[in-house]
This record gives C-alpha cells, structure tokens and sequence, in this order.
C-alpha cells in the first residue's frame, strides 16, 4: 500500500507522533556515525530526517512506493539517496547497508514477510534490521481514540487493527518467518498533546491513510454527526499517548 497524498497532508496527520517515535527507534536500533542506513517505506521523511541529523545525508538512502513522498524527500535532502520503489524488491546489492529500518511501514507492506527478507538481505553480517509498528490491536496506537468514537455511531468500522505486526509478538513473529533473529523487542511510547477539539479533528479530515479514507468516504450529513459525536465526547486538552512496537535483529 502506498499514500496518495500530499507530504504535507501526512506531516499533519501522523508527523507529530512519527517524528517523536523516530527518535527512540533510532536509539533502539544503535544507529550512530559511520554508519551506511536505509529508510525502508520512508514517506515524507520523518525517520529519514533523523537518520540524516545522525549520520549526514551521504550516508542515508531512503526509498518509497510513493511518487509525491519521493520527489518532495528528493527536493528536501538533494545529497541523499533517495528512491521511487517497494520494500519487497529493493533495489540495492547484497550488504550494501550497516543499518536498514522500516518505521511504521511493516503493515501496509504488500508481503511483511519478503519485505523483511529484503531488509536483511542488504545489510550486511553484523548488520541491523529494525522495524516499528503502531500497537493498533493491543488499542495504544494514535488512532484508537478516533476509532472508538466512530465506532459508537458505526459499530462495523474496520479499525485496522488486523494489520500485519499489530500485536504484541506478531512482529517478532514476522521477523522469524523472513530468516532474521530477533535480538530486541520494546514498546515505544509518545504522545501528542491537542490543544483544540479542531487540532485533534481536522488532520483526519485531509483523506490520510485509512482513518482518514473513511472520513472523507462519509457522506456530508454522517460526517458532520461524527464529528458533532467526537466533540461532545472529547474535552480538550486531547492528550493522545501512542505505543510502537520495535523489533530489532542482528544479520
């Protein structure tokens, strides 16, 4: 699955939680100078923002499906590598990298399985490969809060929460299947803090991902009475906490 949205749109919608998370996963995965690291399912750049602030852009290559993330991360860090294609053929030789990272990309991969493979596959013995995902089926991703609103007006919603590595060990799970051995599994944590009703609503509203699709997929009149719901139910300040879970494992 790939965005076909506007950077900005998605810097709205998810930038908050995914530039804090970018961070940590970072620590998590040991990425530090000298290193050789690829952002796998970069978007419009969050992780590879952090990567570059670690490592310099010569040493950073980043790839995603999605031709508007691509030529806006292209414009933004011309001395980095960054690429139009899928984490399931990546385009790279055997090796090629100390470090290959996939945040919050494992479960919109077409094939989670082969998307890891590959992962492995270029990063070299002793290497890393590390990959995040929002806890969408334990309820502690950036979404759940919107999803239980929706759900009192619409109880057949689809949450999401059967994405691939959703839960507690499937993404440890996913790792074993593609042949790497996992050598850590944590739970990141942050959170956001909406000072508005608006600040926490309008990001769902651009047609983001699959909250925002089903927003925008409403008709006006079910739109605006999900959006009177939320606001009856939620007193800003809207503090959201969102957990990630992170894998790591040695080539």
């Amino acid at each position: 699955m790939y965005f076909d949205v506007s950077p900005d749109a998605y810097a709205r919608f998810m930038g908050r939680y995914s530039e804090q998370l970018a961070a940590a996963f970072a620590d998590l995965a040991g990425v530090g100078p000298g290193q050789q690291a690829l952002d796998v399912g970069c978007g419009p750049g969050a992780l590879t923002a952090e990567l570059i602030r670690r490592l310099g852009p010569e040493a950073v290559t980043a790839i995603d499906p999605s031709e508007s993330f691509v030529a806006a991360d292209q414009a933004r860090w011309p001395e980095a590598d960054v690429r139009l294609g899928a984490a399931e053929e990546l385009p790279f030789t055997d090796g090629a990298f100390d470090v290959a990272l996939a945040q919050l990309v494992v479960h919109f991969m077409a094939d989670p399985v082969a998307g890891l493979r590959e992962m492995g596959r270029v990063t070299r013995p002793g290497g890393t490969v590390a990959a995040a995902v929002w806890d969408h089926a334990g309820g502690r991703g950036p979404l759940t809060l919107f999803w239980e609103v929706a759900r009192v007006l619409d109880p057949a919603v689809d949450d999401g929460s059967w994405r691939a590595g959703g839960a507690e060990g499937e993404l440890a799970k996913l790792f074993t299947q593609a042949g790497l051995a996992v050598a850590d599994e944590a739970a990141l944590t942050v959170s956001v803090r909406n000072a508005t009703f608006e600040d926490w609503w309008d990001p769902f509203t651009l047609g983001v991902g699959p909250a925002g699709t089903y927003v925008t997929s409403l008709t006006d009149e079910r739109r605006a009475a999900l959006r009177e719901h939320a606001r009856r139910t939620l007193t800003p300040p809207i503090e959201v906490s969102a957990t990630a879970w992170a894998v790591t494992a040695r080539r």
